[in-house]
Parts: C-alpha cells; structure tokens; sequence
C-alpha cells in the first residue's frame, strides 16, 4: 500500500466517521448501539491508517524504503501513549 492509497482510506474512513457522528443525533437505540460499534471500528481503523502512513514517512526521512512498513495489529496501536 502507497501513501496515496492510505491518504485516501483514511478519507473514506473520516467521512464515515463525520456520518456516523451527525446520525448519532437523530438514532434510535438499536441504531445507536450498531452505529456506535461502527464508530468505534472506524476510530481503531483510522489509527492503524495513520500509524502506517507515519512509520513509512519514518523510514523514507531515515534513507529506508517506505514499503517495508507494515501495518500494525490494533492491539498494539491502540496501546500507545498519547
């Protein structure tokens, strides 16, 4: 995956999110849980995109080819230290 192809993912994925978000007013309270689930994945997804795409920017500034970046699990993305 390319820095293009995870710009545009994490695109799709905050339009999503900002979906999810604004019919989070208008929801009932199955659409609610089942929305709130989808928000939940989007936000882990949107982590691991912008760790990657960070990790690559690493080891292109370090002389390192980008492509040996790989995503990781987010188990581990989730855990890190804001």
């Amino acid at each position: 995956m390319n820095d293009e192809s995870i710009t545009a993912k994490i695109e799709r994925l905050v339009a999503e999110e900002h979906e999810l978000r604004t019919r989070e007013e208008s929801d009932t309270s199955e659409a609610l849980q089942a929305d709130s689930d989808r928000l939940r994945a989007v936000e882990v997804e949107l982590d691991v995109c912008w760790d990657l795409l960070r990790h690559r920017r690493a080891l292109r500034d370090a002389g390192a080819s980008p492509d040996e970046a790989a995503a990781r699990d987010p188990d581990t993305v989730e855990r890190y230290l804001q």
